[in-house]
This record gives structure tokens, sequence and C-alpha cells, in this order.
């Protein structure tokens, strides 16, 4: 399992079911759109503080954006 695949893919899922933008769920999590981008694209690490704010603004358990489909 690739974990920054996994989770990327995770916050694209949950975003477009959302029907947000990366542009929105940058704005809702405090983060930059180009951070989420990246994120999605897995193009980054990322701290767990960030994990979290992204799993609040998806308004999503955390846990999710870690489970493999």
């Amino acid at each position: 399992m690739d974990i920054v695949k996994v989770f990327g893919t995770n916050v694209r899922k949950y975003r477009n079911k959302k029907g947000i933008s990366q542009e929105k769920l940058a704005e809702l999590s405090g983060l930059h759109r180009t951070y989420i981008s990246d994120v999605e694209r897995f193009q980054r690490s990322i701290a767990l503080e960030n994990i979290q704010r992204i799993a609040d603004a998806l308004e999503v358990e955390t846990y999710k954006l870690f489970l493999e489909d």
C-alpha cells in the first residue's frame, strides 16, 4: 500500500462527493490550493495537523482518508 496515493485518492473522492473544488477545500481547511492539488496528485507528504484540517473540512472521520478501496 502506498499511503500517499491512498490518502490523495481519498481526498479527491470525498472532495468530489461533497461537490467542492480544490480551491474551496483549501479555503475550508486553511491551506493553499496548490497544496491540495499536490496532495491529490501524490506529490506531497502531509503533516498530521494538515491531515486533520482536511478531514474536518471534508466532514469525514480522519481514518477514512487512509482506507484502501
